[in-house]
């Protein structure tokens, strides 16, 4: 009997000194429709962590390249760049959207036709610096979509 007090204590220690991650979830991703040699495209979504943290990179199997990117307005001129990170606060629905912060998916190995699934991987960092990731299945919209889908993803 006293083993098993044992080691019931060092379960509930060992449970208590994990570290806490945060809990990512991923609301209504959507990937725009390309054209024929179409070579880039993006990817949108809300994203709520439990916990403050950082989406520092995206990956997808359908592109060379996957950045976070952030689009504003100086002087009249519509300005895209890579960003190394979004902040992801507490509680709080970060929405990536056209004309905003979005994933980038460039230097694509086909054509994104609406009706099909883009895989995503989402790659989180905490405020220890662990990284976790959150696996999305966008589905592909019409170019001149506006509205998401409704589904959900949960990490």
């Amino acid at each position: 009997m006293n083993r098993l007090v044992f080691l019931g204590a060092a379960i509930a220690t060992t449970v208590l000194a994990m570290p806490a991650y945060a809990q990512v979830t991923v609301k209504d991703p959507w990937v725009r429709a390309t054209v024929t040699q179409q070579k880039a495209t993006g990817a949108f979504m809300q994203i709520t962590s439990t916990q403050d943290a950082r989406l520092i990179e995206a990956k997808s199997p359908v592109a060379g390249v996957v950045e976070v990117h952030e689009m504003t307005m100086e002087k009249d001129v519509m300005k895209m760049r890579a960003v190394p990170g979004l902040d992801l606060p507490a509680g709080k629905a970060v929405e990536l959207k056209p004309g905003g912060y979005h994933v980038m998916l460039m230097d694509l190995k086909q054509q994104m036709k609406e009706g099909e699934t883009v895989p995503l991987t989402l790659v989180i960092e905490g405020k220890d610096k662990k990284r976790s990731t959150v696996e999305v299945k966008a589905p592909v919209k019409p170019l001149t979509a506006a509205a998401p889908a409704k589904m959900e993803h949960k990490h």
